[in-house]
């Protein structure tokens, strides 16, 4: 349990300094200067159904702190479609993750990637991008996209740091409910589950 403990929080260490490297390098890229914390990933995560058919993707994992809590819900690797910008990021993830579909580009082309990868059916989307900051002009057609991927079920599970979703609902298009509130979280953030109406 100690020795288990101890890995942990030497992982949680490392990951926080390949974060701060990637800020400092690019803090436009990277949006945060460490990655979120466990009660967000477990919010997060509890908005997945592991019993659902399909890939789950992940948009910005950064390091895997969502995809640990993915694997810890019941979603195995080989399962996880993983999109990430930052090469560094990918790198780790594919050490971390050598099941899982690694995929090194742009979360915003993500209709794009499905269809490259055979338009597999979508179980999930879990998003760790700070998708506020593209504007409405470009969070609203995204998100009616991606939604058109997977069924009524299939949920897009974001977060933000404010108090009102980060993307709008467009009823009769998409809704938008609230999921849990990692108060433990630094800064607390709330979880955004979106479905398709």
């Amino acid at each position: 349990m100690f020795t288990h403990a101890l890995a942990l929080h030497r992982k949680t260490l490392k990951d926080q300094l390949v974060f701060l490297r990637q800020w400092a390098s690019d803090p436009l890229k990277t949006a945060s200067v460490t990655p979120s914390g466990r009660s967000l990933s477990r919010a997060m995560a509890a908005e997945v159904d592991p019993r659902r058919d399909g890939v789950v993707v992940e948009l910005g994992p950064g390091t895997g702190v969502f995809t640990d809590a993915l694997v810890e819900r019941g979603i195995t690797p080989d399962r996880l479609v993983l999109i990430e910008f930052n090469a560094d990021f990918a790198a780790l993830l594919a050490k971390r993750y050598p099941q899982a579909t690694i995929i090194r580009g742009d979360a915003r082309e993500l209709p794009h990637h499905l269809r490259t990868l055979g338009a597999p059916k979508v179980a999930a989307v879990v998003s760790g991008l700070p998708i506020i900051q593209w504007g409405k002009s470009r969070t609203v057609p995204f998100m009616e996209e991606v939604l058109s991927f997977g069924s009524r079920k299939t949920p897009f599970v974001q977060f933000t740091y404010g108090f009102k979703p980060p993307v709008p609902p467009r009823p009769g298009r998409y809704s938008a409910r609230r999921g849990g509130l990692a108060v433990m979280n630094l800064p607390p953030a709330r979880v955004w589950v979106y479905n398709r109406d």
